[in-house]
């Protein structure tokens, strides 16, 4: 990783994630990227040395803060769930499904797949570590919190890249199902 200007190499991996979610991994070449920057394709190098890192680092970052965003729209307590579960699928696939998209098409990829498998390491520290903010909000253990977060997640991911109802509401009616159980064997301690 070369380290000049780390501030302006953010700003850079940021647009050039914009980019590759516009038009696909293969359909983005080097000099869209560097004219999306508005730079020629020589100059982009002085922040990256290849195509690769670009892709591997501006997906891992983005991806990260797309996490960021969506989690702070967590619920603040237990009767906020039920708005969170309604809202936060459509909403997500709304402001990100682009995203997941290109996610999903570089870590699928056979070059990028264990980018990936490092990547939704990465998932699972910050999902438990999320699930350890709702404890103390939700009154609810976190390790009741996490399954339940992957459950949402990945309906929610699954929406953003396929508009699939089908797949999306027998999972939240579980989650829905089971959430006032939940509640009430934990709030009522």
């Amino acid at each position: 990783m070369r380290t000049k200007n780390l501030g302006e190499r953010e700003r850079l991996l940021e647009i050039c994630f914009d980019c590759f979610c516009r038009n696909g991994l293969e359909g983005t070449s080097t000099k869209m990227l560097a004219e999306a920057c508005g730079m020629s394709s020589g100059n982009i190098f002085h922040y990256f040395a290849t195509k690769d890192e670009i892709i591997i680092e501006s997906t891992a970052r983005c991806m990260a803060k797309v996490e960021d965003d969506f989690m702070a729209n967590a619920p603040q307590n237990v009767a906020d769930i039920r708005r969170f579960l309604k809202e936060i699928p459509y909403w997500t696939a709304k402001k990100h499904g682009a995203k997941y998209r290109f996610m999903y098409q570089v870590y699928t990829s056979p070059k990028y797949r264990q980018y990936g498998t490092d990547f939704f390491k990465g998932v699972t520290t910050r999902y438990t570590e999320y699930a350890k903010l709702l404890e103390r909000k939700l009154g609810i253990p976190w390790q009741v919190i996490r399954p339940l977060i992957y459950i949402f997640v990945r309906a929610c991911v699954h929406y953003a890249l396929f508009e699939d109802e089908e797949y999306l509401q027998p999972q939240l009616a579980l989650i829905e199902e089971v959430l006032p159980m939940i509640a009430e064997k934990y709030t009522a301690k």
